[in-house]
């Protein structure tokens, strides 16, 4: 099996081979933690979850980083009123690194919630201050960058006169930068207006500042990513991912820093998910178009009409390319439940099905086992994954109405790689089974609280729990062995 990624920088699908064989490097541009995460931004994630699943499965050594933006940035207008680090502290009267920790824990909830694996490596932008302040010495030093009133900015038109094509992951040419350019950030300091910033005096009002050479100040936005993903992966990686809005102008600088500092384009496949819609609109929160993921897990909203388990939005998403535009709305979100609940009800069926090897059966196992590591393969193509997972779905429904048969071995094989697939590389996880395992931990407790007020020589506590899981159909028995208990 060849593995083909969708490259942006190249336009075009490309087999994959990474620099170290059977080992990959990869890294996502992660969260700017001043707000709760949104749902655009669990989609991307989730697409790279998904997508590191499947580098796994597929046998590859994966070390996967994801950064933490901890660190203030102003934006495009300069002031530092506009930094949202800044804005969120004075909106609610904290400290920027409780505002950091508030926001950081929500991320981490909310990807747990949804059953993304954590990556191995999660570094924060205030962890790495040092690294970024050695790198813009050094582009300094070698004439990419230079130093106005306390800040340093990258030339970018030194970088082009040398050769290099700042643009070329955007597909943008300088003259076009040129011309819609304005000089807002640099407020005069700049030499061109679309050189970026490196490092950013700290005026009397910023609060999140740090010592350097230049002065007291903060990180530009794009180095600290170039800082993080090098000093991990090294100077050229595999893989960098992130949103399709941050290939310009983020990735486009990141791409700038690397050559211009180690003279190798950091980065062989750039890799980009697309955005979310609602109801085939742009999500935003000044058009009232916006929910965020614990709204729409929960019910409390006005866009749908019933409360959808996380394991059911993981499905809905993946029902999209990573690349495609992805929509939600009601309907889909039905559509996905119903069907997430066919093919659990199918795994269920499985394991209920006897080997019958008597007739030839009309389901190919190794063709099916093909055409789902063909989709896996093609630019990791979950939608076409998915459509091949539910082939296999039909034909259970046939064993159990003995409309077709299976060999023991067929069986075993079939069960392994349909739990492979679903559970390990699409990250769906069983409704039921999360919930009988909390009904057990419940009961357990329950159980608990009991045996103690018998202890205590409380029986009209005892017996009333007792007597109260009996009337839901609990029954409680007591043995030699402890307390167990049978539903009804």
């Amino acid at each position: 099996m060849q593995l083909k990624i969708y490259n942006s920088l190249a336009g075009e699908k490309e087999i994959f081979k990474p620099i170290l064989e059977g080992n990959v490097g990869m890294y996502v541009c992660g969260p700017t933690v001043y707000s709760n995460v949104h749902l655009g931004n669990v989609r991307t994630f989730l697409s790279f979850d998904f997508i590191y699943r499947s580098l796994t499965h597929l046998g590859y050594k994966v070390r996967y980083v994801r950064n933490i933006t901890d660190a203030g940035h102003l934006t495009d207008d300069g002031d530092v009123n506009n930094d949202r680090f800044v804005k969120q502290t004075r909106l609610e009267k904290l400290e920027p690194m409780e505002i950091v920790q508030k926001y950081t824990v929500d991320f981490h909830k909310v990807l747990d919630m949804f059953n993304l694996l954590p990556p191995n490596i999660e570094p924060t932008a205030t962890g790495h201050i040092v690294e970024q302040i050695e790198l813009t010495q050094k582009l300094i030093e070698t004439g990419f960058a230079y130093e106005s009133n306390g800040s340093v900015y990258f030339d970018v038109l030194e970088y082009n006169a040398r050769g290099l094509n700042y643009g070329e992951l955007s597909k943008r040419n300088i003259e076009e930068l040129f011309a819609n350019t304005r000089d807002l950030d640099g407020q005069g300091e700049k030499k061109n207006p679309q050189d970026f910033a490196l490092w950013k005096k700290a005026s009397p009002a910023h609060i999140m500042r740090w010592n350097s050479p230049w002065g007291e100040g903060f990180p530009g936005w794009h180095l600290e990513c170039t800082a993080m993903s090098t000093k991990y992966l090294g100077e050229t990686f595999d893989i960098h991912g992130g949103g399709m809005d941050l290939k310009f102008p983020h990735h486009e600088c990141e791409i700038a820093q690397g050559k211009a500092c180690n003279g190798a384009s950091p980065v062989n496949y750039w890799m980009h998910a697309n955005m979310l819609t609602m109801n085939a609109q742009r999500m935003s929160k000044s058009t009232g178009n916006y929910i965020l993921p614990m709204q729409l897990v929960s019910g409390e909203n006005d866009f749908f009409e019933k409360s959808f388990h996380p394991a059911i939005v993981r499905f809905c998403f993946l029902q999209a390319h990573y690349r495609s535009v992805l929509d939600i709305s009601n309907d889909a979100m039905l559509a996905s439940e119903k069907g997430f609940s066919r093919l659990m009800e199918a795994l269920k069926i499985l394991n209920s099905i006897t080997p019958n090897d008597e007739k030839q059966s009309g389901f190919s196992l190794d063709d099916w086992k093909a055409k789902c590591y063909d989709a896996l393969t093609d630019d990791f193509n979950s939608p076409v994954l998915i459509a091949h997972l539910f082939e296999a779905v039909k034909f259970i429904f046939a064993l159990k109405d003995e409309k077709e048969t299976i060999s023991a071995q067929g069986l075993e094989d079939l069960k392994s790689t349909l739990n492979a697939f679903v559970f390990d590389v699409l990250g769906l996880q069983n409704i039921e089974e999360n919930n009988n395992e909390k009904l057990d931990q419940t009961l357990q407790v329950l159980i608990e609280l009991r045996n103690q007020a018998r202890k205590s020589k409380n029986f009209d506590l005892s017996d009333q729990i007792r007597d109260k899981l009996l009337a839901e159909g609990i029954e409680l028995k007591d043995g030699r062995e402890g307390t167990t208990y049978s539903i009804s």
